[in-house]
């Protein structure tokens, strides 16, 4: 398993090596200690979540202020999504700037996300199943979200806009300028 920095640098995907034989394949998931030396921290992950979406959803984009900020851990295990993270920290050179990255169950690919970014995910196949490891706990007073269509954000989800489908609350989230931001000099990790 090998992490690399994305154009966001503090965002990492991972990627695993996959050992396939004619019984089937095994891949090494998850190694603590391969992340924390990664980011250069301790990572405690405290839960685990599942989603299951149909093509055409988008789920974000969504994050936790402090002192319940979230950093998470994304993989696919079954189909494939378009994930989506901006950087949400006032005061980076990245702030407002946003990556995509595709995470199918084929690809094996895990995206580490720290604190202080946005997170969402488009789902570009007929169902997929998304798990999130996170280092604190879900805190509903904590919510803070970004409208996923923002202009300024500009980002391009990869689906037909007939058939984006959203939950009651994420057709109503702020845009980009009047969201909730973290500040770029506050620790991602305390």
């Amino acid at each position: 398993m090998t992490f690399n920095p994305t154009s966001l640098p503090e965002v990492l995907i991972s990627k695993t090596l996959i050992s396939s034989d004619a019984r089937g394949w095994f891949v090494e998931s998850f190694r603590k200690d391969l992340l924390e030396k990664a980011v250069g921290h301790q990572i405690n992950f405290c839960q685990e979540n599942r989603a299951q979406s149909c093509y055409g959803v988008i789920r974000g984009l969504h994050y936790q202020m402090p002192p319940a900020a979230q950093s998470k851990l994304i993989s696919v295990v079954e189909g494939k999504v378009l994930d989506v993270v901006v950087d949400i920290r006032k005061g980076s050179p990245n702030f407002g700037k946003h990556i995509t990255v595709e995470l199918s169950s084929k690809n094996q690919k895990h995206l580490f996300i720290p604190r202080g970014f946005a997170h969402g995910y488009a789902c570009s196949s007929k169902i997929a199943t998304v798990i999130y490891h996170v280092d604190n706990y879900y805190n509903q007073s904590s919510e803070a979200s970004i409208a996923f269509d923002d202009p300024e954000l500009n980002i391009d989800w990869q689906l037909p806009a007939n058939k984006i489908i959203l939950s009651e609350k994420d057709k109503s989230l702020p845009r980009f300028n009047a969201a909730q931001f973290f500040d770029y000099n506050q620790s991602l990790y305390d």
